[in-house]
């Protein structure tokens, strides 16, 4: 997942369409090209050199240059084609982050600022592919000058110097294998500098051919139990977490417990590492040092499948899918419509499915982008409620969503999730107040945990200037 957090999807839009497509289509093509056309020239030079042995003395340079010309050629081309290809990945990332925040972007009246950025995404693209350009014509060029060099030398040498009639036959081989080879060196020349062009979209899909994949799915040597998490106690042991090898801690040896069953809220300040902390818990980066265990079971020895699918989230963006109501609630199928419907009614979604034509079977698009945002936080927090997990995990879940919603949420969970671990990336400071405890973070560090009515208690605590903070600013707005 590291890998989709620091590559932009421009990027990897652009190896997977326009990369792609050219080694798909053409490069079987310029390679059949490229081989003929080399073959008839080395064969043409080889008949030259047999039939009439002096123009040994003129093919050798010749082709001492040509190389000399295509190594210097090489040198900036490969470096344009990159540059062409890294500029148009800017291009399709601006595009696709304009499409996802459009409404944002005509709220606020910025469609020209975003239009004009997109002008200028497109002149910088445009720029390396004119090099590019240039610099073919610039080879062509100057080949074309050295065979016609090549040609007039022997139409000069054929009119002033003396043959013999019987020479005849053998001086017109010369001029037409002369001027044959002009065309092959030519176009020889021209294929192989697409040929290399295409070179550099192979080289640029092959970087993404050697990403670390994550840890394997299932691990048939050592798969938890059905039932696990059976309490849904997490132990974190000393955990400390960095994105890259070389890159400095986020997490700097955390360690606390959240017995099975209890409300942990977790606040604090952004950057703090609360997103990070969650990530650790879905595997989605792995820990540097230290350890997570659950119910007495090592998260790091189990798959990726075993541990995520035992886990229930509902995330702070909402994520539904193109098909019906019922299968954003259920994808893999495994309850019947009786559940499904009771779900919606805990989720106070069933009146509003209820008065659809096709109840269950009503469209979703894409994202959900026909139903509200608190809508889609419901249909989120109905998924949750019919897998029923041990842990639940709210990141920020309420962060985006109305008073309204985020009321009917916090009193389903209170009511649905009362004997299960329920952890809580906090927000809005009220949200964590009726947890069983909060974690205060600083700096990828535990600065507080304890019982909320004991931090709020102490006026020097962390938890309190937050809460203190918060409830400042909701009276100033």
């Amino acid at each position: 997942m590291s890998f989709y957090d620091s590559t932009p999807v421009g990027r990897i839009i652009s190896r997977v369409s326009s990369d792609l497509s050219i080694v798909d289509l053409e490069l079987a093509v310029k390679l059949t090209f490229t081989v003929g056309s080399t073959v008839n020239t080395y064969f043409t030079l080889g008949i030259l050199a047999v039939l009439t042995w002096p123009i040994l003395v003129i093919i050798i340079p010749t082709v001492y240059l040509t190389i000399l010309l295509q190594k210097f050629y090489y040198a900036s081309a490969k470096e344009l084609m990159r540059l062409d290809g890294t500029s148009k990945s800017l291009v399709t990332s601006h595009l696709a982050q304009s499409i996802a925040g459009v409404v944002t972007i005509r709220a606020f009246g910025e469609e020209d600022r975003f239009f004009v950025e997109h002008l200028n995404l497109i002149d910088n693209n445009a720029s390396p592919f004119f090099h590019s350009f240039s610099a073919n014509e610039w080879l062509i060029q100057r080949l074309e000058m050295l065979c016609a060099l090549v040609i007039a030398s022997f139409a000069l040498a054929i009119t002033l110097l003396p043959f013999q009639a019987s020479d005849s036959g053998l001086i017109g081989m010369a001029l037409s294998y002369g001027l044959s080879l002009n065309v092959f060196v030519v176009f020889s020349v021209q294929v192989q500098c697409q040929l290399s062009n295409m070179i550099v979209s192979v080289e640029r899909l092959e970087q993404y051919m050697h990403i670390l994949s994550e840890a394997p799915e299932i691990i048939e040597d050592n798969r938890p139990s059905s039932n696990w998490p059976s309490t849904g106690r997490v132990d974190i042991q000393n955990l400390k977490i960095r994105y890259q090898p070389n890159s400095p801690l986020v997490l700097q040896g955390i360690s606390c417990v959240f017995e099975g069953g209890n409300k942990i809220g977790i606040v604090g300040r952004t950057g703090s590492g609360k997103t990070t902390l969650i990530s650790a818990l879905f595997r989605l980066v792995e820990p540097t040092e230290g350890r997570i265990i659950i119910d007495e079971l090592d998260i790091t020895t189990i798959g990726l499948h075993d541990l995520r699918s035992n886990f229930g989230i509902i995330p702070q963006e909402p994520t539904l899918f193109n098909g019906s109501i019922r299968y954003n609630i259920d994808p893999l199928g495994e309850h019947s419509d009786q559940e499904i419907w009771q779900v919606l009614e805990k989720c106070q979604l069933r009146d509003a499915i209820q008065d659809k034509k096709d109840g269950l079977d009503s469209l979703v698009v894409q994202d959900g982008s026909n139903w509200s945002l608190g809508q889609r936080q419901l249909f989120c927090l109905g998924r949750a409620l019919l897998k029923r997990r041990k842990i639940l995990v709210l990141d920020e879940a309420t962060a985006s969503i109305d008073n309204a919603t985020d009321t009917i949420i916090q009193k389903t969970i209170r009511e649905e999730f009362q004997d299960c671990t329920v952890i809580t990336v906090a927000h809005r400071i009220p949200t964590v107040i009726d947890c069983s405890m909060v974690l205060v973070m600083k700096d990828g560090k535990v600065m507080e945990y304890d019982e909320p009515s004991k931090l709020m208690s102490q006026p020097d605590s962390l938890f309190a200037q937050l809460v203190n903070e918060y409830w400042s600013q909701h009276k100033t707005s």
